[in-house]
């Protein structure tokens, strides 16, 4: 059964919303009808085996006659301390450096890129079963992993420097991640587990006794938003993106864009039943629970893996195309998000803003790698081909 939900934020609402099996009627008394539990892990079903041949990434110079990265060199606050001066009388170290995420615009690599093109072209799309939907879309179906004050995209080689992150999906990231580790170190939370990708977001906390509030069902949808997939491309391996706004401060009330939104089986009230004392946290009514959409670009640049505020290389495409900017058209991400919470009068805060104690800072961060040939295989049979995949394939 696909996970159902409202749209990401509802001055856009995607065409796949309206072509769900199961959907969504906004306003005051709405019917939300999601899976139970709000997010399935996939069958027993067998999965294929990882082919890694175009996987192991790491950022490459750039390019000929194109600047160098803004800030690739490795800041001063990330450099080893007073730690590595050798005490007198002892041996030099001859330890490396450590390793520090490249910043500012990240190029790809070119022919990793192109031998990953050609490859998805030749695909020829899988026989489809008989019942298969028609959502263009696949998915990964995660769980919570582990908890740091870190973030390898905004605040590379800085452990520490981040407000708290909830993360899922590689179980080894940290401030320090760069691509070839997601390839390297591939245990995860993740099914199929042949996705390498890291997803975070801030943690959320109870108000009332400050413990965080873990997810217990995440769920990244990879899906067209567009009518047609002409042009679909899939993902190139290393890209990295944010969706949302950390500084974001504004409060969220009933009926407020961005805010967190109560879903279950059956018939209720996005909005909750009641509201937090503050006005800004949904109180769920009946079986519900807190959840929340996030929706990232679906347009990139094909230059790109980063760009300095890391939204520069994507671009929202509308029903029919991507802008001339970013003419690559990607599968859309989407984080679909389960928090086993009601609701109460206290409310809850989010790391990005413990003071404000609104939703509206709420963002995500993807850092992707798959397993090339699973990422091909499902963007050609799901994304282009127009049919609904679970996490290992055709979902009937």
């Amino acid at each position: 059964m696909s996970y159902e939900g409202p749209p990401p934020s509802r001055h856009r609402v995607p065409g796949w919303l309206a072509r769900h099996r199961l959907g969504v009627t906004l306003g005051a008394a709405a019917v939300v009808v999601i899976a139970a539990g709000g997010v399935y892990l996939g069958s027993g079903a067998a999965q294929p085996e990882p082919s890694n041949a175009a996987n192991a990434l790491e950022y490459p110079p750039s390019p000929a006659g194109q600047p160098a990265s803004p800030g690739a060199t490795v800041p001063a606050s990330a450099t080893p301390s007073a730690s590595t001066t050798p005490s007198p009388g002892a041996t030099p170290s001859t330890a490396a450096a450590p390793k520090v995420p490249a910043t500012g615009w990240v190029p790809v690599d070119r022919a990793a890129w192109k031998t990953q093109a050609d490859a998805y072209r030749a695909l020829k799309v899988d026989p489809v079963p008989a019942g298969v939907g028609n959502l263009p879309e696949f998915r990964a179906d995660c769980q919570y992993s582990h908890r740091l004050p870190d973030d390898p995209i905004v605040a590379p080689g800085l452990p520490g420097a981040s407000h708290m992150h909830s993360f899922v999906g590689n179980k080894a990231v940290d401030a320090n991640t760069v691509a070839g580790d997601l390839t390297k170190f591939t245990a995860t939370s993740c099914k199929p587990v042949q996705d390498h990708s890291a997803y975070w977001v801030p943690t959320l906390y109870d108000n009332a006794t400050g413990k965080p509030v873990e997810t217990t069902g995440f769920r990244v949808y990879y899906r067209s938003l567009a009518k047609n997939s002409t042009g679909q491309m899939p993902m190139p391996n290393g890209l990295r993106m944010i969706s949302g706004d950390a500084k974001k401060k504004k409060p969220t009330p009933r009926g407020a864009t961005g805010q967190f939104y109560c879903a279950f089986y059956g018939p209720g009230d996005l909005d909750g039943i009641a509201r937090s004392t503050n006005g800004n946290w949904p109180i769920c009514g009946g079986d519900a629970t807190l959840h929340f959409m996030m929706q990232f670009p679906d347009c990139w640049d094909g230059k790109h893996l980063d760009s300095p505020n890391h939204k520069d290389h994507v671009a929202y495409g509308s029903s029919n195309s991507c802008p001339t900017s970013h003419p690559v058209r990607i599968p859309a991400i989407t984080f679909d998000i389960q928090y086993p919470a009601k609701g109460t009068p206290a409310g809850y805060y989010l790391s990005s803003d413990k003071e404000g104690k609104s939703a509206s800072s709420m963002h995500g961060d993807a850092f992707v790698m798959w397993d090339v040939n699973t990422m091909n295989k499902r963007t050609r049979n799901c994304v282009q081909g127009r049919r609904t995949c679970d996490n290992y394939g055709y979902q009937k």
